[in-house]
């Protein structure tokens, strides 16, 4: 028998926010009806802040617990914020969950990940569709029988921390049917690690390169529009800036200057990087 926290029982039995929002500013999916748990989220965004959020779920006690209090963990949030919930964040806030229940809290994340993913100030649509064709490219199917995908799975490594195919099972159902793509969820395991240890870099390396990236590849473009960056200091995965000008020229032109420092550096140095105005 599974143990569920008071939280889980209560927003499972008083969910919050259940429906639909119409006309909602942004809509996101997860699961499906074929694998046991399927959810919709429904989010209506004013001035960069989440006003409200509404869910439509099918699945257990703890789907609809999961789902219920991820919408009051958005609603009054910005955008940005909203952005850093992980569903590790989730399972923290109702008390955690059973192993076996955790898929869930990712169903959660994937459902909020698919409404923002598109979600923005996109002032060309043909360039739209080129991102959703090319992120729809790269989405491989690993579980066939519940169509989990290597993305899903490599995040939920790496948010989680998983080690064993057993626990890749728990958070995101993939291996839990026939069982034959475990060797494949291993070699996922196996692979997310090697190059972990191959990319850490000792605090002094990331410095270094932090400043090697502002100095060659964002100062030159931000000085295109006449702007500038000076980094103030580094602590630990903040990166402390001042910044000036505008970025109309670089590659994402509806990203806020900020926004362009802060993509630069994740995809370059650490995707954990937070940069901070100061």
């Amino acid at each position: 028998m599974w143990d569920y926290s008071e939280k889980v029982i209560d927003h499972y039995r008083n969910p919050r926010n259940v429906g639909k929002i119409d006309n909602a500013d942004a809509v996101g999916e997860a699961g499906s009806l074929a694998c046991g748990d399927s959810l919709k989220i429904y989010l209506k965004i004013e001035n960069n802040i989440v006003t409200d959020a509404k869910f439509q779920t099918f699945g257990c006690g703890s789907a609809v617990a999961s789902s219920s209090i991820l919408t009051e963990m958005i609603i009054g949030k910005t955008v940005e914020e909203v952005r850093k919930i992980t569903n590790k964040d989730i399972a923290d806030q109702l008390g955690g969950l059973p192993p076996e229940k955790m898929h869930c809290s990712v169903m959660g994340y994937e459902a909020l990940e698919d409404a923002l993913k598109n979600y923005g100030d996109y002032t060309d649509l043909d360039d739209l569709r080129n991102e959703e064709a090319n992120n729809n490219k790269e989405e491989k199917i690993v579980c066939t029988c519940f169509g989990i995908t290597e993305n899903v799975i490599w995040d939920a490594i790496k948010i989680n921390g998983l080690k064993t195919v057993e626990e890749v099972t728990n958070y995101t159902k993939a291996g839990g049917a026939c069982g034959r793509c475990k060797g494949a969820i291993q070699d996922i395991i196996d692979t997310y690690y090697k190059k972990t240890k191959e990319s850490s870099l000792s605090p002094a390396q990331k410095i270094l390169k932090i400043n090697n990236i502002i100095e060659n590849q964002i100062s030159p473009e931000l000085k295109k529009d006449g702007g500038d960056i000076t980094l103030v200091d580094i602590d630990g995965d903040k990166v402390l800036v001042k910044l000036r000008g505008r970025c109309s020229g670089c590659k994402n032109s509806h990203l806020t200057l900020k926004a362009f420092v802060e993509t630069t550096l994740r995809e370059t140095v650490d995707k954990n990087i937070e940069v901070i105005e100061v």
